[in-house]
């Protein structure tokens, strides 16, 4: 069964970014959101092996959205994806359980690449 990768993200244009970036390193099963509820009730239902989530969002913030997905599935790799790169932003994610961060704007074949460590 192919792997399901879950993006989340309340801009369009940067879930269609990392949906691009996904599919020309080869990932077909991919779901979006466009909020944190969003991606709460996709999780629920789809049972995704990965996620990459915005970190700022309107409504729930990324990481009480992290929260709750590793609350539902406690072994789901997340990717914090923000435009804030500070450190404590960062140290916190970690300490939520993200798996991964990553900075925007970012390079599309390091989407890709991260995906794939994850899903091996």
């Amino acid at each position: 069964m192919e792997k399901e990768i879950l993006i989340v993200d309340d801009a369009m244009f940067m879930r269609r970014i990392i949906k691009e970036s996904l599919q020309d390193g080869g990932f077909k099963n991919l779901l979006e959101a466009r909020d944190g509820d969003e991606a709460v009730r996709i999780c629920k239902k789809e049972n995704p092996d990965l996620v990459f989530l915005d970190i700022t969002m309107p409504g729930k913030s990324g990481m009480e959205v992290l929260k709750e997905l590793l609350h539902i599935k406690p072994d789901l790799k997340v990717i914090m994806c923000s435009s804030i790169g500070q450190e404590e932003t960062i140290r916190k994610a970690f300490l939520a359980g993200a798996a991964d961060f990553i900075v925007k704007p970012f390079q599309r074949e390091r989407i890709a690449a991260l995906a794939g460590k994850y899903l091996e």
